[in-house]
């Protein structure tokens, strides 16, 4: 690891010191895969009164791709909003399980339905398999919201890192499609451009859980031709015009290669006149939100909440 920053956040320093992951891009993909739920998947009982609940749903071909998701419902008479929910993890890793804290987190934060969405998998389905996926569970969401106790009628996308690129890109679509309607979109540290050459990919190349070096194997794995990395669905900061999308919550973390793109993606959707929450945190790092006890990742699940709240209640 190369030296700290002296400004780093001592809940940041916190984390690196308790996340004990191996370098991604020194993995296989099985033993990526595995190294990441070591790390995240908890073998404690939750500590929560939600009711969960998992499901099997048509994919975007039908039930010859169906998608497996998980609902997590908080307490309570009457339909809650819907978050449908984008596990991060390079598309490659990450799964229903690597996911289930931060899910359930969210449920409670914003007291609203959670539905997380265990997409295809890259490199076994690289680009596109994983955006058709995402629209196909939002579009279900949308119309099947109530059979897991939400409104069709009040639905939001969200995701982390890979999963926060998969949500914006169903925004895109969504908009290319004329539908579904989204109230909002939640993007943590998103990946928003196929751009591996950013002012915080240089600073942050190493030393701070997520590598420049991880990433560039996360997206050799994702697209099956480079030139990919220029179609909007895959960079959605090359959208040449991000009008008439949903409201926004983008989180960056500075010491995050994904920091500047998550930055620029923020102001693009300003300048297009879409309504956004750019909720930066200088001294943290990728993936910070996921962990309970941080006051920082409390602060950021809280914005994110009152977001959704507003957003919901339009």
């Amino acid at each position: 690891m190369t030296d700290r920053a002296p400004d780093l956040h001592p809940e940041a320093k916190t984390i690196l010191d308790e996340v004990d992951l191996p370098p991604t891009h020194a993995l296989s993909v099985s033993g990526a895969r595995e190294a990441l739920r070591d790390v995240l998947v908890s073998d404690d009982p939750p500590d929560d009164d939600l009711t969960v609940r998992s499901l099997s749903i048509p994919g975007p071909d039908g039930p010859e791709t169906a998608l497996d998701v998980r609902a997590y419902a908080p307490p309570g008479d009457g339909d809650r909003p819907v978050l449908v929910y984008f596990h991060g993890g390079g598309w490659v890793r990450g799964d229903l399980d690597t996911h289930d804290g931060l899910c359930r987190l969210l449920a409670e934060a914003a007291d609203c339905v959670v539905v997380s969405v265990d997409y295809r998998r890259a490199p076994e389905h690289p680009f596109p398999a994983p955006v058709r996926d995402a629209y196909a569970a939002t579009a279900w969401a949308a119309e099947h919201a109530g059979v897991v106790g939400g409104d069709p009628d009040r639905i939001a996308v969200g995701g982390d890192s890979a999963g926060g690129n998969l949500a914006a890109a169903v925004t895109l679509l969504a908009r290319e499609r004329a539908g579904p309607a989204i109230d909002h979109q939640v993007l943590l540290y998103p990946v928003t451009d196929y751009d591996l050459d950013t002012d915080s990919y240089r600073a942050n190349a190493e030393g701070y859980l997520l590598s420049r070096a991880s990433m560039r194997w996360y997206w050799d794995r994702y697209l099956d031709d480079e030139l990919d990395g220029a179609n909007p669905y895959a960079s959605p900061l090359r959208a040449p015009d991000l009008s008439g999308l949903p409201s926004a919550t983008v989180v960056t973390a500075g010491y995050d290669p994904l920091r500047d793109e998550g930055a620029a993606y923020a102001d693009r959707l300003r300048e297009a006149g879409v309504e956004v929450t750019h909720a930066d945190y200088p001294g943290m790092v990728h993936v910070f939100a996921s962990f309970p006890d941080l006051g920082r990742a409390r602060d950021a699940r809280e914005t994110i909440a009152a977001d959704l709240s507003s957003a919901f209640d339009r």
